[in-house]
C-alpha cells in the first residue's frame, strides 16, 4: 500500500507527516483492498483542513474531509470519517453476499 502525503499553503513538517502517514497506516485494518492513500493538509482561513482519498479495489476513491482550528485535530477528524466509510462499505459487501432471498419458494 502507497501512502503519499501533500500540502496546500504550508510547510509540510517532518512531526506532521509522520502523524498523518501513522494515521493513514491504519486504514487497511477496516478494509483490506485499500490500495493508496493519499493525505493532502491546507492551510485555510478558519483554521487548517485535511483531505484523505482512499483507493479501494472494485470501488471509486473514499474521499474525507475535515476542517479544524487544529491541525493534528482535522487530521483526526479526517481518519475518523475514513474508517466510517471503509466500514460502511465492508458491511455493505458482506450483507449483500450473504443476503437471503425474500419470499417463499415458488410453486
Amino acid at each position: 500500500m502507497e501512502i503519499k502525503v501533500s500540502s496546500k499553503h504550508m510547510e509540510l513538517t517532518v512531526a506532521i507527516e509522520e502523524y498523518a502517514r501513522k494515521k493513514a497506516e491504519k486504514l487497511p485494518r477496516y478494509f483490506d483492498r485499500v490500495q493508496q492513500v493519499e493525505v493532502i493538509l491546507d492551510k485555510v482561513p478558519r483554521g487548517f483542513s485535511a483531505e484523505i482519498i482512499v483507493d479501494v479495489e472494485h470501488h471509486e476513491p473514499f474521499i474525507s474531509r475535515g476542517e479544524h482550528e487544529d491541525l493534528y485535530a482535522s487530521i483526526d477528524l479526517c481518519a475518523d470519517r475514513s474508517v466510517r466509510q471503509l466500514t460502511d462499505h465492508k458491511s455493505r459487501l458482506r450483507d449483500n453476499r450473504h443476503h437471503q432471498a425474500t419470499g417463499g419458494p415458488e410453486q
